[in-house]
């Protein structure tokens, strides 16, 4: 026998951010209880909207299962006194387990006799433990900030204002600061009233019947469609951005969608700024034509109905007309401050109280720019373009545009630059050297764009930490997780010639120029490695590289990253497909070679000591390939390298097969062992080969 049950928590307006966090920790910790209880249940639906969480299990078991268990208790030598009578600690035992004694039976464990016994346990109606149940999970939530109420203990993302608890169609008596649970819910807040649930499947018709659409994929489905009606109406291009969309799901309850217009002369600024200030202030979307090109026209979602629908587009024209001219504004005063004067407002601005101000961080972006456009072997004109782009890359960050809009930092500095007289290499490079901004977009398109914006992720990398900030478990309060990964794309994108130990070096000399370097460089250095690992084998990963793949192309090194790349997808290439057998016998010979070539003590072979043929032709064999090996890993063509190794194995084989390596004459020895280890250096230049896994 099994009924549904229901459970919904209304609450005051909860911020749209939290919520889908909550409807996922109220379900999870719903599912988990019912587990832990021995309850059985059917699907599990979670609801949501601004003002409810609520859950609906379908098919739960009136009575919690019965339970079968093996319970293990003392050993024998203290269960049993000497004439074999039962001790005080078995009968203990029996009792706290509610057994009889005569019920025990032993089992022998790594040589030691343990009683045991069979522990039966009837279970008892679900009626009898929904009620504390419910309420420990309700109490038990967390939120990314909680509030409290009234003279109420609990800490609560929002005050709650009602609660329907029902397990069929009777009502689990609960008590959250004064409020009883009943099986009254409410609708929309002003277009619904109070509506009482018969049972928990009419939950989702009856908070229709009140103006809320209970189920976030409904209510995403809804202002899907609404918008792209709208925009196949009037031929727009309506950009729907997912995290836009995310909050706006949940600020509604019922969905309409319309659309209101602004003053066209607006369109002068810069469109991100209009759009920014539509989606961050008000919450709109933005109208595109065909060619991306920003419309006067915007879209947004009201919590209501279609009444009056006009009158409550007008009201938002008349809100973002302000937004809008007060973005104007913004604009044209940035433009009266000259770049030098907005350099010179970074001195008042701390980075960190540790590494200075920003004008200091921009010192050391100069210093570092510089450094990399010389090991880069950068053109004079490249060159010259990230010393000024290093310069003032940080200038638009007191901007009042910037400063309202934190989000358009770069962009605003790519557009006052150029119009203040800029090269267009510069003023482009100042947006770029922030990118990639996040996991996903793109690496600078311009070399200089890439040489500043490397210059700028490595400082604050290496400048946190010198001072000891250093990413532990989800806590990356500078996002340093992400600048790696930028420098990592960056490098590969741009196929930089640009050792990570270089790299590292010219950002540890810098600070340590500037007095904050405040560890021991090697320590910091060693860190950066392990740091940077990670984040490599990260897009390795997310270039779907096999995990034993990537152990093995790390082991031989990632300081190249464009060689780490290259060698893990031509060790993925030859390790895949028709060549997997055929490879994995040449990775088995030359893993053979790698593990008796660690004995080597030299790598100097004096050929008048081979005393077989086949010691011979392993050595010419080797040496008939090994200028190809050197010259396809120096040309990063790590494929024909392997091609070249793969030509070894018959030799190595018939080497192995009528060569006895560990000779006693210890000359003999450490000459074949030197062999050896020619052809295993080559090897490991390209991978470790064995960490594959076959």
């Amino acid at each position: 026998m099994s009924k549904d049950l229901l459970l919904e928590i209304g609450l005051e307006e909860v911020p749209a951010r939290f919520v889908r966090g909550a409807i996922n920790q109220l379900k999870e910790k719903m599912t988990k209880w019912l587990d832990a209880s021995r309850i059985s249940y059917g699907e599990v639906s979670a609801y949501a909207t601004p003002r409810r969480l609520a859950v609906l299990i379908n098919s739960v078991a009136e009575k919690q299962a019965d339970v079968e268990e093996e319970v293990k208790g003392p050993s024998r030598k203290i269960a049993q006194d000497e004439q074999g009578a039962w001790s005080k600690a078995a009968l203990g035992f029996a009792r706290s387990q509610g057994v009889d004694p005569d019920a025990f039976y032993f089992k022998t464990i790594g040589g030691v006799d343990y009683i045991y016994a069979n522990k039966s346990s009837a279970g008892v109606a679900t009626t009898e433990l929904l009620a504390e149940g419910l309420s420990s999970l309700i109490t038990s939530m967390t939120f990314p900030k909680n509030m409290r109420w009234g003279s109420h203990e609990l800490r609560f993302v929002r005050p709650v204002r009602w609660l329907v608890a029902m397990f069929g169609e009777d009502t689990v008596p609960l008590e959250i600061t004064g409020v009883t649970s009943g099986k009254t819910s409410r609708g929309h807040r002003f277009l619904g009233t109070e509506t009482a649930i018969a049972k928990p499947a009419d939950y989702i018709e009856r908070m229709r019947e009140q103006y809320v659409i209970a189920d976030p994929l409904e209510r995403e489905r809804l202002i899907v469609e609404q918008i792209e009606a709208l925009a196949a109406e009037k031929g727009w291009t309506i950009a729907i951005k997912e995290d836009l969309l995310e909050e706006v799901l949940f600020l509604v309850e019922y969905p309409s969608v319309l659309f209101g217009t602004f003053d066209p002369a607006f369109l002068h600024i810069p469109q991100e700024v209009l759009i920014t200030s539509m989606r961050e202030h008000q919450r709109y979307f933005p109208v595109l034509d065909q060619a991306g090109k920003l419309l006067p026209y915007f879209v947004t979602v009201r919590n209501g109905d279609r009444k009056s629908i006009d009158q409550v587009a007008k009201g938002n024209e008349k809100v973002l007309r302000a937004r809008l001219s007060d973005a104007k504004f913004f604009y044209q005063e940035d433009q009266k401050l000259k770049i030098e004067e907005a350099l010179a407002k970074l001195t008042t601005v701390v980075y960190h109280e540790k590494l200075g101000t920003v004008a200091d961080k921009v010192k050391r972006i100069e210093k570092t720019a510089a450094k990399i456009s010389a090991l880069l072997q950068a053109d004079k004109q490249t060159a010259a373009d990230a010393a000024r782009t290093a310069a003032i890359c940080k200038f638009d960050l007191v901007t009042q545009m910037v400063y309202e809009f934190p989000e358009l930092q770069g962009l605003m500095g790519e557009d006052y630059a150029r119009k203040a007289g800029e090269r267009e290499e510069v003023a482009a490079a100042i947006n770029e050297h922030y990118q990639p901004r996040f996991a996903g977009d793109q690496a600078p398109a311009s070399l200089v764009g890439a040489i500043v914006s490397l210059a700028d992720k490595i400082d604050t990398i290496v400048g946190c930490f010198s001072i000891g900030i250093i990413p532990t478990g989800s806590q990356d309060p500078y996002a340093l997780r992400r600048q790696a990964a930028g420098i990592v794309q960056i490098i590969t994108a741009h196929n930089l010639q640009l050792p990570l130990g270089e790299l590292f070096a010219i950002a540890l000399n810098v600070h340590a120029e500037a007095n904050t370097l405040q560890r021991e460089a090697d320590e910091v250095r060693k860190e950066l490695y392990e740091f940077f690992a990670l984040r490599v084998k990260n897009v390795l990963s997310e270039q779907g590289v096999r995990y034993d793949v990537i152990d093995a192309v790390m082991a031989a090194g990632f300081d190249q990253l464009n060689s780490t790349m290259e060698r893990a997808a031509a060790v993925t290439l030859h390790a895949a497909g028709d060549r997997r057998d055929e490879f994995k016998l040449v990775v088995d010979a030359l893993t053979r070679v790698g593990n008796l070539a660690a004995k080597a003590t030299t790598s100097q072979v004096d050929p008048a000591l081979f005393a077989d043929a086949a010691e011979s032709a392993l050595f010419s064999a080797w040496q008939a390939v090994r200028i190809d090996i050197d010259e396809a890993l120096a040309a990063g063509d790590a494929s024909k390298a392997l091609a070249k190794l793969a030509l070894l194995k018959t030799d190595i084989n018939r080497y192995f097969d009528h060569v006895m390596v560990m000779a006693e004459d210890e000359a003999v020895r450490a000459n074949r062992l030197a062999t050896l280890a020619l052809i295993a250096e080559q090897t490991g230049r390209i991978a470790d080969l064995s960490k594959l896994v076959w």
